[in-house]
């Protein structure tokens, strides 16, 4: 047993632990180290024990007292002195193994040794120490966990509120509904505008496409025909080169001459074609693009308040989107410190669960033994009451054979007159002669013959 799993402590110790945090007023203050080490008083352990199990069970001090009402004892009386020392020895039987102190036994408890009420009350004091410090730190866990789920509380109503406030936004409310409708009929319309004048100008386009493909045919086609009348022309002009001889020089100078006027005339012929063109397009395209104008003016201030509205709605969306994600970053820190927390409960309430297996397995032990005490004192009961009965017998008995004795000693002392009688009679007989006539006439023997014979008459 010297290997143990908890300190021993001095006797100083204990004893100044005992009076600071067990006992208290005058209980405290009468204690001494010799009652519990020297000289070691049965009253004052059992008072110490008394007071642990109600610091650490609760257990009241009439419990201690009470018989248990699941057993049948014919005479209670019996059991008054022994029953609070009994029931001390089941309660510390059931507490001592919590503490790691697993040979208790009821002489600890009626004869206690020093040595080891020492080691009980060393092993008492480290769980007692161990329990004070475990019950802070369950209720530091108690005290977070609450606060942990009242700002999960929070929280969760929080996201309610903001969700409430995300549909109260993304739904138009009753007053505005006419207003939203109109802009986005608005809106719609400018679309259909914006669409209709895209396709009409793309068909235009398309038509001036094709018109300058045409266009372009037309002048392909006449150019292959002026290169046909050019090849022709210079055909005829290299025969007539043959047939007429003039001077070079006049000839270069002359080509030089045709060549600039050509480009001229083509330079010219260009600007006259884009510039009517131009003029064309612009006193087409002036009255529509006035009105265009005007109209996309209109639609841009009403498009522009339109943009300002959403701009505001989204800014208050996305003030919204982040505080439902900084609150949904909370709620998941809420929800890991929850995690955390039920992990930590799971682990005790298995601790727990474990504890409690353990004491209800020393339950079962301790109701089993309560049950072979029982039975036995049921047994110790039934030879009582048959020694009783034996005893009630034999004093009958006695009763019976001091009247037979008292009757022998009547009968005997009624012989020994009745021998006397006799023993008169009989010297009476015997000295008839010489006292006939002085017995005669003094005494008569008629009343010592009456007497025999009534004697005879009753001892027969």
């Amino acid at each position: 047993m010297e290997a143990l799993t908890f300190p021993r402590y001095s006797p100083d110790d204990i004893v100044a632990y005992l009076r600071s945090h067990v006992l208290v007023g005058a209980e405290a203050r009468n204690l001494t180290k010799a009652d519990l080490f020297a000289t070691l008083k049965p009253e004052v352990l059992h008072m110490i024990f008394i007071r642990i199990l109600q610091k650490v069970y609760g257990i009241r001090l009439e419990h201690f007292y009470m018989m248990p009402v699941n057993v049948d004892i014919v005479y209670p009386q019996i059991f008054e002195g022994f029953l609070p020392v009994c029931n001390l020895y089941i309660h510390m039987e059931r507490f001592l193994p919590v503490c790691r102190v697993n040979d208790f036994q009821i002489s600890d408890v009626i004869n206690p040794k020093a040595k080891r009420t020492a080691r009980f009350l060393s092993g008492i004091l480290n769980f007692v120490h161990f329990r004070e410090c475990r019950r802070e730190a369950y209720l530091e866990l108690q005290l977070s966990y609450k606060s942990a789920m009242e700002k999960h509380q929070q929280l969760e109503t929080a996201n309610q509120e903001l969700e409430m406030k995300l549909e109260k936004l993304n739904t138009v409310p009753v007053e505005q509904q006419a207003e939203f409708k109109q802009l986005s009929d608005d809106i719609q319309e400018l679309e259909q505008l914006l669409s209709h004048d895209y396709r009409r100008k793309t068909a235009a386009l398309q038509e001036v496409i094709s018109q300058k493909k045409s266009d372009i045919t037309e002048r392909t086609r006449k150019l292959n025909e002026l290169k046909v009348i050019m090849a022709t022309l210079k055909e005829e002009q290299e025969q007539l080169k043959s047939k007429i001889v003039e001077s070079p020089e006049e000839l270069k100078n002359y080509k030089e001459l045709m060549k600039e006027t050509v480009k001229k005339l083509k330079k010219s012929k260009q600007e006259v074609i884009e510039k009517y063109e131009g003029y064309r397009d612009l006193v087409e395209v002036l009255p529509s693009c006035q009105l265009e104008v005007q109209l996309y003016q209109k639609k841009m201030e009403r498009q522009a308040a339109n943009v300002e509205r959403l701009a505001t709605v989204l800014s208050e969306v996305r003030n919204l989107e982040d505080q439902l994600e900084s609150a949904q970053i909370e709620l998941k820190k809420g929800k890991t410190d929850e995690m955390s927390l039920k992990r930590l409960v799971t682990a005790k309430h298995e601790r727990l669960s474990t504890a409690e297996i353990r004491i209800k397995k020393k339950r079962e032990d301790v109701e089993q033994y309560k049950h072979t005490v029982f039975e036995y004192f049921n047994r110790v009961q039934e030879k009582r009451g048959a020694v009783y009965d034996k005893v009630t017998a034999i004093q009958k008995e006695i009763q019976q054979t001091r009247f037979k004795i008292q009757q022998l000693n009547e009968n005997a002392e009624k012989e020994e007159t009745k021998a006397k009688i006799l023993g008169d009679v009989h010297f009476c007989i015997t000295n008839l002669p010489a006292l006939s006539s002085w017995a005669i006439g003094t005494y008569s023997l008629r009343p010592y013959l009456h007497a025999v014979v009534t004697s005879n008459a009753v001892t027969s």
